[in-house]
Parts: structure tokens; C-alpha cells; sequence
């Protein structure tokens, strides 16, 4: 046997059907359309269309809200990051960022960084740089005698803006 003589077997594939190709194709003039009506024509646009009831997609109730200013952190329980140390798979001397955890295969995604959370028990020093904690992670990494750095908030360009009219009002009073 060589690889230029394996195929499918016989049936194993049917060939598509090839409309409009003459009378004794069978599926030749209408090529399976029936006669005229929308049907019958290109850019069909009657699907969904209920003969004037409310359409199905219409009828249902929407759920939900998606929040487009919302962040997308990676949420890392303390537990695992205690058992990730306890393993060697995590070094508790240096900082512990996003790059370490991601590195440790905790922190998946969290394309605006990591979010500590207080789940599980938390015994070891050590010092970390996340984008935000709980106040329960908080207190069971300064219970440990750790600690955790946490990045400048930037200003919304709403606070920008409001301390521009500010000092603009404040301009114009004092000249």
C-alpha cells in the first residue's frame, strides 16, 4: 500500500448537486426553486418574518448587560497561591506580579492585570504588585507579614476634565 492509493471508500462522500445544468439533471429550468415568488429569487430576506406577528426574537424578554468600561482581571485565590510556593513553583523572596503567577500557570487572561482574592489559608511572607485585592486577601497577607503594592489610579478623563473647569473657575475669580 502507498499514500497515492488510499481514498475513500466507495459512497463514503456525495458529491454536491449541481442545479440548473439541463431537463434530465432533474434539478435543471428551476433548479428546485419551484416557479417565481420570493422563493424563486436571489437574496431571499423573508426569514424571521412572521406574516406580521411579533416575531419570535422580538417576543423574548433580553437579559442581562454587558458593561463596556467593565476590567477583566485574573482572579487568583491566596490558597492556590500558598500551595503554588509550598510546590517550588512560585518563589515567595521575590515579587509576586502578574508575570510570576502567569509564569506558575495561576493567573489566566486578565488583560488588566490580577485581582487577589482571600480564598483559602495564607501563611507566607510575601510581598506583592496586582492591580487590585480584596480587603480579606488584604489582611491574611499583612497578617503573614507580607504586603501588597497596588499601581496610581489614573484619572477618568471625566475627573480630568471636571479639574480643568475647576481650576479655569478659580482663574477667572482670582483675575
Amino acid at each position: 500500500m502507498k499514500l497515492n492509493d488510499i481514498r475513500d471508500n466507495d459512497g463514503a462522500r456525495k458529491g454536491r448537486m449541481r442545479v440548473g445544468r439541463g431537463i434530465g439533471s432533474g434539478k435543471g429550468k428551476t433548479s428546485g426553486r419551484g416557479q417565481k415568488g420570493a422563493k424563486a429569487r436571489s437574496g431571499v430576506s423573508i426569514a424571521g418574518f412572521e406574516g406580521g406577528q411579533m416575531p419570535l426574537h422580538m417576543r423574548i424578554p433580553k437579559r442581562g448587560f454587558k458593561n463596556p468600561f467593565g476590567k477583566d482581571f485574573a482572579e487568583v485565590n491566596l490558597g492556590m497561591i500558598e500551595k503554588f510556593i509550598e510546590a517550588g513553583k512560585l518563589d515567595a523572596s521575590a515579587v509576586i506580579d502578574h508575570a510570576a503567577l502567569q509564569a506558575a500557570g495561576l493567573a489566566r487572561g486578565g488583560k488588566d492585570g490580577v485581582r487577589l482574592l482571600a480564598k483559602g489559608e495564607f501563611t507566607t511572607k510575601a510581598s506583592f504588585r496586582v492591580a487590585g485585592v480584596s480587603k480579606g486577601a488584604r489582611a491574611a497577607v499583612e497578617a503573614a507579614g507580607g504586603s501588597v503594592e497596588l499601581p496610581e489610579a489614573k484619572a477618568s478623563e471625566h475627573e480630568k476634565k471636571t479639574a480643568r473647569r475647576e481650576a479655569n473657575k478659580a482663574a477667572k475669580q482670582a483675575g
